[in-house]
């Protein structure tokens, strides 16, 4: 027997995609699928037999909704995974969900590849986002400048995001190659990184957060 298996259960409504889900676990070796529900209460009746690792939970549900049902799951367990489903892509839901401490949120319908990676995220990073919410919170902070880079640095930095090269900055910003090599370790210094990957990581940290303010 496999101990290393992570338990799942899934809280959805819409009884369609039932079948869907058990297909899928069906062939992911490391999850295992404990019980799909329409309810947080029925959910919630046999957490304690099932002391599930991760919960993927709708959003929209009858009676209790989804994200009422976090912090009922909390009680629970307070480490346990909690990823949001839903059709509603609006911005203030997610930022709601993620307020009440959701670890993830996901667009349905979900595909087998898209649940498969949102376990892996979870379980190695601790969070999990659909890449159409990503890029609606990316869009939230085009164009916006930090206080504590210059401007030039805050040009950089956008340019940075948006995945562009040294070289490419250098030629936009009308500037030297080195200049831009200059602005980009005071940036470095300033967000305590040593490297591209690092920096966009720790912004992206930042923007997440202002975005939930």
């Amino acid at each position: 027997m496999n101990t290393t298996l992570s338990k799942i259960i899934v809280i959805d409504n819409d009884v369609q995609f039932h079948s869907a889900y058990q297909t899928y676990f069906e062939s992911f070796l490391e999850y295992s699928l404990m019980g799909i529900y329409t309810t947080v209460e029925n959910a919630l009746a046999d957490y304690d037999s099932i002391r599930p690792d991760i919960v993927f939970s709708e959003v929209e549900l009858p009676d209790t909704s989804g994200i009422e049902g976090i912090q009922l799951f909390r009680k629970k367990d307070a480490d346990v995974k909690i990823i949001m489903l839903s059709k509603n892509k609006d911005f203030d839901m997610v930022k709601k969900a993620f307020k009440n401490t959701a670890n993830g949120y996901l667009s349905k319908p979900v595909s087998e590849r898209t649940l498969y990676n949102a376990l892996d995220s979870i379980k190695s990073d601790g969070a999990t986002m659909s890449n159409d919410i990503i890029s609606q919170i990316i869009s939230k902070f085009q164009g916006k400048s930090y206080e504590f880079f210059s401007e030039r640095e805050n040009q950089v930095v956008e340019y940075l995001c948006q995945g562009a090269t040294y070289k490419t900055i250098a030629e936009k910003l009308f500037v030297t190659a080195s200049a831009v090599n200059f602005h980009i370790q005071n940036i470095y210094l300033k967000l305590n990184v040593n490297s591209k990957s690092e920096a966009l990581r720790k912004l992206q940290e930042m923007e997440f957060s202002r975005a939930l303010i």
